[in-house]
């Protein structure tokens, strides 16, 4: 019995262990995977080269370290979404890591970016000299948008991200970016100071400061790049310097591409030579150079591309064979060529129910008292620049059809669906010739208005100037909805036409805006009998109401101006703006 029982209770015990085990194994089937780690982008400081030759005039002394070192980004792009709820509060920067169908966001630490030209203090650079004496530190700021390239054949062959980071003071929405398999170059362009290097040879030593490395990630890793300055004669100019630095293959007088690296320039609508910066103010042309706004027509002469134009002219054909497909609001969007209809539109105008832009003013800028663009003695003029922008979500579209022996063009509005069919149209007014210097291309009439306005509000001057070649000069908000990250018109090279138009399509893009100088003729008003005091400068967007918006309530900004001096000596004093202390 004993031996039965022993065996019984074996044989029940080695039931139980056996289904013990069962069980044991069948929790360790059924238990889930161990969760992936996040996706992040893998952010890599690199030397495109272990040396560099950099020249130096010997009439005006001074390099820029462009070291070619770059960003790169290996599992995921690295985004960056920078933007301000309004210019009483701080500008906030959110990183985007897009995987798949999901999209994780982060906030940056308060305080680590403070505008929209870039990450400030990124790289730390140190010079030493042959003897390995320490000559020079300093540190630069960062713009992810700077001129990028791939790194690797598999990445995209087109990058979605801007091509530069904005200038302008009242910008309020921005994205910087380095596309995945991709690499931007660190150098900060025209924020950069040139530095005076004696002929020599030279190490430089790039890291990236300690609080970037911990925010995103990247190992402490400086690169070390042999740095040769050579000296040679400028030959009444920064020319040959800036030649001899300039890439190879690059076309510095090519009319499409161009301009310094890091941010735009500021940009704009720019005509009078005598009012740009003096050339040797100007960054030579550096391999950090890359695409901006408004190429040629801002104060800053273009430098060259960082790639040869046939290759970044393939690259832009390629991106346009994207179209513009619905719900792609991530700012891959792009805008449709800017060739006009070839004739007028025919059928009952109508204003369908779709998407419609919505034109904001931003505050004016720039502004200084000068004697006017033709310096008429005895006559005081205040000065500024303005801008007017588009939220969106809808681009705005306007063509102009000339008549046979008339002056004007008759001006129309274009309304498009979901799918970018056209599905409307309305006139909207005319178009005009401008013959003037700065100008001399067709001016949409009616789009915007000046007037300077005293202390009550009440209107003291209105400029004469209502008429504008809508082009993309200022990259204003790229966070709104359906913003378009490459605008086609960026200059006015590709809008507004020549004298002897038939037709013009003039477009402003979601998220872009058109500044246009305070150098320019009608970008004042004349005050020589206006007395001192406060005043306000209102920049109003479609005054006359004649284009269709989805919101007519948010067309105007002031910027506050106090007048003083007397006749032929006029002085202005121009408050911040809320947290915005621009002039």
């Amino acid at each position: 019995m004993m031996t039965r029982l022993h065996r019984g209770t074996l044989w029940r015990s080695g039931i139980a262990v056996a289904a013990a085990t069962a069980v044991i194994a069948g929790v360790v089937a059924a238990a889930p995977e161990a969760p992936k780690a996040p996706l992040s982008p893998k952010l890599s400081l690199i030397a495109a080269s272990a040396s560099v030759t950099l020249y130096s005039s010997k009439e005006e002394p001074g390099v820029y370290l462009d070291l070619g070192t770059y960003l790169t980004a290996e599992k995921a792009a690295f985004e960056l979404q920078v933007k301000r709820a309004s210019y009483k509060e701080q500008v906030v920067a959110r990183q985007i890591v897009r995987d798949g169908k999901t999209t994780r966001t982060t906030t940056l630490p308060k305080g680590l970016v403070k505008d929209f030209r870039g990450l400030p203090g990124f790289t730390r650079i140190t010079v030493t000299d042959a003897t390995g004496k320490t000559v020079l530190t300093r540190n630069e700021s960062f713009c992810p948008n700077n001129a990028s390239g791939r790194v690797r054949p598999d990445a995209p062959a087109t990058s979605k991200y801007p091509e530069s980071c904005p200038g302008n003071p009242f910008t309020l929405g921005s994205v910087w970016g380095v596309e995945k398999g991709w690499a931007s170059n660190t150098f900060s362009g025209y924020d950069s100071e040139p530095v005076v290097l004696k002929p020599g040879t030279y190490t430089a030593k790039v890291s990236v400061d300690k609080r970037y490395r911990d925010v995103f990630g990247i190992e402490d890793k400086p690169r070390a790049v042999k740095v040769t300055v050579k000296e040679v004669s400028n030959e009444g100019g920064r020319g040959v310097a800036a030649a001899k630095q300039a890439p190879a293959g690059a076309h510095a007088g090519h009319a499409a591409p161009g301009a310094h690296a890091g941010h735009a320039a500021p940009s704009g609508h720019a005509g009078h030579a005598a009012k740009r910066a003096p050339a040797a103010d100007l960054a030579a042309p550096t391999s950090g150079a890359g695409p901006s706004y408004n190429v040629g027509h801002g104060p800053y002469p273009p430098a060259p591309p960082a790639l040869p134009w046939a290759l970044k002219r393939a690259q832009l054909k390629a991106a346009q064979a994207a179209g513009d497909g619905t719900g792609r609001t991530d700012g891959s969007r792009k805008a449709p060529a800017l060739k006009a209809a070839p004739k007028r539109p025919t059928g009952k105008p109508a204003v369908p129910d779709v998407p419609k832009p919505d034109l904001r003013s931003l505050p004016a800028y720039g502004i200084t008292i000068s004697d006017g663009p033709d310096e008429v003695a005895g006559k005081d003029y205040l000065a500024f620049s303005a801008n007017v922008w588009n939220a969106g979500p809808a681009q705005l579209v306007v063509d102009g059809f000339r008549s046979p022996g008339k002056e004007l063009m008759d001006a129309y509005q274009y309304f498009y669906d979901a799918k970018g069919k056209q599905v409307g149209y309305t006139p909207t007014g005319t178009m005009e010739w401008d013959p003037r210097p700065g100008h001399e291309h067709w001016h949409f009439t009616d789009f915007a208005s000046y007037r300077l306005l005293k202390a009550d509000k009440k209107e003291a001057v209105r400029s004469g100037k209502e008429a504008f070649c809508l082009a993309n000069t200022d990259a204003v908000d790229y966070t709104v909805k359906n913003a378009n990250w490459h605008p086609y018109n960026t200059d006015l090279s590709t809008a507004c036409g020549v004298e002897n138009s038939i037709s013009v399509r003039e477009v402003l893009d979601v998220g872009s805006g058109d500044t246009y100088t305070q150098d320019l003729p009608g970008q004042s008003f004349d005050i020589t009998g206006v007395p001192n005091g406060t005043y306000y400068i209102q920049v109003l967007a479609n005054p006359e109401k004649r284009l269709k918006e989805t919101n007519l309530n948010n067309n105007s900004a002031l910027r506050k101006i106090v007048l003083g001096g007397k006749p032929g000596a006029r002085t202005v004093t121009v408050p911040a703006h809320d947290l915005v202390d621009a002039n």
